[in-house]
């Protein structure tokens, strides 16, 4: 037998493939219930294309439990492409409606009587706690309701018995991030581009006429988009309803607002959940917020309520993915269900799929609400989870700088260096690091262009309000160069000296990893290298061990599904088109396969999946049949580096002579574009949060040293998220797992997501299931949670 050693499950597990899994016979249905969010769409097409792929039937239920209650032509069998085209759709195509006939009993018989006549008793629900919390409770009548149906004569005893049992399966689908046991849901990154694109635009304005800019968001229960939308712009203050203001907040906030313009700052920004709350229970409404403002300041004071621009708009690369991986597993957890087992959903764990019982995760969404009634908001914070109170304590350091007599001084310097290629999200990676350090005591020092400037000793002091308004800042402030140190290694150790620097922390991709190698070699040599080092992993490529990502990596995948989108669309209007997109990675495949993922291409070519030209054929012949459809385009990505023959150029050739008469090819290289532009939410709100726990070590570090010199592998780190943890991995240990020559770790997490691409493309592919059998319960107490 072949086993999977994985020292993080408690024991070893048979190797489970898709294959063993089949699906004749079973019909499932798939519906979208409550609010609409944008990743609906990726996960009705997931589960409907994975259903066909394993045999079974798969039902669009139309406006949610309202169709499953009026049948008829609400439940329609769905086929391939039904579904092309809606991945790059916001909402929900299946429509949604609030239903209260379903909360019948009345109506919930009528459902039970649509989906036994069409042999349904797979339901895959994509919604929020109430859509869940209606499933379970029809899951659990069910047979009841069909020895009703049976003794009023509406179906037959047989029909009782073939059907016995209904498997529910759940999918949040909500931009508030408001259901606990899972990270993320569906549809909460692309709230958080609607948000951050407008606060972008507003600081703009601000900044030219010194005003102050109010901003509402959505989240009536939950203040998770405006903590996380706080935290990536660097807002003033922040009101949330699990966390009111303490009283007298009124004088609190008016100070630090009239300190922040002292400090040569011309705009302010206040982000206020639309659920706010005092700590009396009474709300905080925005105009509220607007007139105190001008009437204690006197600042030109503006409100903006962004309302259901949040829900718009098409879905983040990350949902995407998201609600495909998500989607692939609902059916799968369904082909796994017997009636014993309970209702769950497919979440997200760190960096995981998992499931979660279904009630276990409504009651702890519900003890949230109870607490925030009782006004237990210590509580309310803590059962959201560690990733909620984790995100509030950094936004309060961050944003609230204590005078300095109330910070005692550590003595330490501590240097921040960029060191690699430019990637978006690099400037809010350092102002946490900085602000962090200062507030924790130290002297902090920005070193400019790398290791080479390291060298020429461009090194100064950076405080608080230098780094202010660095979050939405693309590129490198600081600059940022390839050099490794290896060859100035004399006059580094000779401009830490001058500089007394006692700690250094490092963001950059694969040369920061390769310097800091460099800088452990030269321990023995020079003293002034026997420090604590962190490396924090900032690249497009994603290619650093001991991380599962990157800072930059999310905003250049956004890049990519972008242009694929915008190329996608142009090949829908000309027909028969087949584009080539060549994308950046170095050897790393990241970027390919999971934009290929996000986009809906038809293939991917990537190094660490050497093909041949066989395969390139079978790729021309899948095409070919595809343009006998009514989906008549194509689209496929190359990874620069994924092999020195089969070229951009060469695929591009052999596409066009063997299309020829059946379909024509374009070709595309986005270069440059992937490393610019402004960071995305997710990587603003990564760099801020794994920098600051960078710093935390950091001074940890130094604190145990106590002055000394330190030789210890543990003292020289790269800080990543590893599955479902936020791991300091020593560099010495990470040697191991790298391959050098192609500058990429030996063992990549993506690769196990390559099949989802693949069999969502009409391919035939392996994929391994063994991870995802168990329900989990939802952990009260991580170690240190990757939530993002």
């Amino acid at each position: 037998m072949d086993y999977v050693e994985d020292p993080s499950m408690a024991k070893t597990s048979f190797r489970k493939f898709l294959e063993h899994l089949s699906g004749d016979g079973k019909a499932i249905g798939v519906l979208t219930s409550g609010g609409d969010a944008q990743g609906m769409n990726a996960a009705v097409r997931a589960v409907v294309r994975m259903g066909i792929y394993v045999g079974a039937k798969v039902y669009f239920i139309y406006e949610g439990y309202q169709g499953m209650v009026d049948g008829g032509k609400n439940i329609i069998e769905a086929d391939w492409e039904s579904v092309s085209n809606i991945l790059q759709m916001g909402g929900t195509v299946i429509g949604s409606a609030r239903c209260k006939d379903f909360r019948s009993r009345e109506g919930r018989l009528k459902a039970a009587q649509n989906l036994v006549q069409r042999g349904i008793t797979n339901l895959c629900v994509i919604g929020g706690d109430g859509s869940l919390t209606g499933a379970n409770i029809f899951r659990s009548e069910w047979s009841q309701l069909l020895e009703e149906l049976a003794a009023q004569g509406k179906i037959d005893k047989e029909a009782v018995k073939e059907h016995g049992h209904l498997n529910v399966v759940g999918m949040v689908g909500s931009i508030d991030n408001d259901f606990c046991g899972t990270d993320m849901t569906i549809g909460t990154d692309s709230a958080l581009h609607r948000i951050i694109e407008v606060i972008d635009a507003i600081m703009t304005t601000a900044q030219s006429h010194q005003r102050t800019f109010v901003l509402e968001v959505m989240g009536r229960h939950c203040g998770y988009l405006a903590l996380v939308s706080a935290l990536a712009c660097g807002a003033d203050w922040v009101f949330l309803p699990e966390s009111p203001p303490e009283d007298g907040w009124q004088e609190t906030m008016c100070t630090k607002l009239s300190e922040n313009r002292a400090r040569k700052k011309r705009l302010n920004i206040i982000i206020v959940a639309e659920g706010a709350i005092d700590s009396q229970n009474k709300p905080i409404s925005s105009e509220q917020i607007k007139e105190l403002v001008v009437r204690q300041l006197g600042y030109d004071t503006r409100v903006t309520i962004l309302g259901h621009v949040q829900r718009g708009g098409t879905p983040s690369a990350f949902d995407r993915i998201l609600a495909s991986r998500m989607g692939v597993e609902a059916v799968v957890a369904l082909l796994q269900a017997t009636p014993e087992t309970p209702a769950c959903v497919v979440s997200l764990s760190g960096n995981q799929a998992v499931r979660v019982p279904l009630m276990e995760c409504v009651q702890m969404t519900q003890g949230v609400q109870k607490a925030m009634d009782e006004r237990r908001f210590k509580d309310a914070v803590q059962l959201r989870g560690r990733s909620f109170e984790g995100n509030l304590n950094i936004y309060k350091q961050l944003a609230i700088k204590l005078p300095d007599s109330q910070i005692q001084k550590t003595g330490f310097n501590v240097a921040v260096i960029n060191v690699g290629a430019p990637a978006a999200g690099m400037n809010a990676a350092v102002r946490s690091s900085v602000r962090v350090g200062i507030s924790e005591g130290h002297k902090m020092f920005a070193i400019y262009d790398g290791f080479e400037g390291f060298a020429k000793g461009q090194i100064k002091e950076i405080g608080w309000s230098d780094v202010g308004g660095w979050t939405g800042q693309g590129g490198s402030i600081l600059g940022t160069k390839r050099t490794l140190p290896k060859k100035h290694l004399e006059e580094i150790a000779a401009q830490m000296r001058a500089h007394s620097i006692n700690a250094l922390l490092v963001i950059g991709g694969f040369e920061a990893y390769l310097g800091l190698l460099e800088l452990a070699a030269a321990r023995e040599q020079h003293e002034e290298f026997r420090i604590p080092m962190v490396m924090v992993p900032a690249t497009v490529s994603n290619n650093v061990p001991g991380s599962d990502f990157s800072i930059g990596a999310d905003t250049a995948l956004n890049t990519i599904t972008d242009t694929c989108d915008r190329i996608k669309q142009s090949a829908s209007g000309t027909k028969r088109r087949v584009f080539i997109i060549e994308t950046m990675g170095g050897y790393c495949g990241y970027l390919a396969n999971m934009g290929a993922l996000a986009a809906g291409a038809d293939a991917a070519y990537i190094f660490e999946e050497p093909f041949d030209i066989r395969d390139l054929q079978s790729n021309v012949e899948h095409l070919t049949e595809k343009m006998k459809t009514t989906i008549q385009r194509g689209l496929v990505l190359r990874n620069e580096s994924c092999s020195e023959n089969y070229t951009t150029d060469f695929i591009y050739q052999l596409y066009s002579e063997e299309g020829k008469g059946v379909f024509d090819c374009r070709k595309n290289v986005l270069g440059h574009m992937q490393q610019g532009g402004a960071p995305s939410p997710f990587d603003r709100n990564f760099g801020t949060k794994i920098s600051a726990r960078a710093m935390q070590w950091v001074s940890m570090k130094l604190k145990e040293a106590r002055g000394k010199k330190i030789v210890s592998d543990d003292s020289i780190c790269v800080l990543g998220i590893c599955k479902r943890k936020l791991l300091f991995r020593p560099v010495a240990e990470l040697k191991e797992e790298t391959d050098f020559e192609h500058r990429i770790p030996k063992a990549q997490w993506w690769l196990k997501l390559r099949p989802l691409m693949k069999i969502l493309a009409k391919y035939k592919a392996s994929l391994e299931l063994s991870e995802s059998t168990q329900l989990e319960h939802i952990p009260q107490d991580q170690e240190e949670p990757a939530a993002i």
